[in-house]
């Protein structure tokens, strides 16, 4: 799409001067692309890649500022190219600003990427037999509710009445709104503070010791409520 791609980084969009689209596969236009998005992040503003995702990914203030403005600029440029670009559509932040180009040069459809997964393994008709749904995500947070997976699970689990409980790397505080969408419990399987690499290196295990906690929990619970 790029004949001379800017070096890497999203900050070299800075430099970008135009987009040669000509060389786009023309089979694409008669193809349906459907876009599975965990995310309804616009691709510009307060929730959009730059903002919310550049700090999770180590990005600094000023980053932010340098990555949000590229992303601004490469929509002006993809305007001028195709004679529209909508920065604001749900999922164009996603990946980085890669929704963006899949919606606007490939016509592709965003979808919730939970939705297209559960269709596919049948997870509705799974979860409506349940006696409880475990879900999880490396990193729990207020973001999770705009779309991603644990959200998108927990929403099927409370059509049907199944409680859930979310395993996470990390618990963020704000991650509390999501016991107003159908979530019961937030777990963190990593203490608070634990080296990235570490928590990434033990993360089995410390899955494992988390689930045996909840065990014996429930099995203390259990006891005590028949003690009573």
């Amino acid at each position: 799409m790029l004949r001379k791609p800017p070096s890497s980084g999203g900050g070299a969009l800075e430099r970008l001067h135009r987009i040669d689209a000509s060389e786009i596969d023309p089979r694409l236009r008669n193809t349906r692309i459907r876009l599975a998005c965990d995310v309804t992040a616009p691709l510009l503003g307060p929730t959009g890649a730059s903002a919310v995702f550049g700090p999770q990914k180590g990005a600094a203030p000023p980053d932010v500022a340098r990555l949000e403005s590229a992303l601004t600029h490469l929509a002006c440029v993809t305007s001028s190219t195709l004679g529209h670009a909508h920065p604001a559509r749900a999922g164009a932040g996603a990946a980085g600003g890669l929704g963006f180009a899949l919606l606007e040069f490939l016509g592709a459809e965003s979808q919730p990427g939970v939705q297209v997964v559960a269709e596919a393994v049948g997870l509705e008709d799974a979860i409506a037999g349940a006696d409880w749904v475990f879900t999880g995500e490396g990193s729990v947070d207020a973001q999770t509710v705009q779309g991603k997976t644990p959200f998108g699970v927990a929403q099927l689990a409370r059509r049907h009445g199944v409680p859930v409980i979310v395993l996470a790397g990390r618990v963020s505080a704000d991650a509390a709104v999501l016991l107003d969408h159908g979530v019961d419990e937030l777990i963190a399987i990593t203490a608070e503070g634990t080296p990235i690499d570490q928590a990434l290196r033990d993360g089995p295990a410390a899955l494992a010791r988390a689930t045996v906690s909840m065990r014996t929990k429930s099995v203390a619970a259990t006891e005590s409520t028949r003690a009573i």
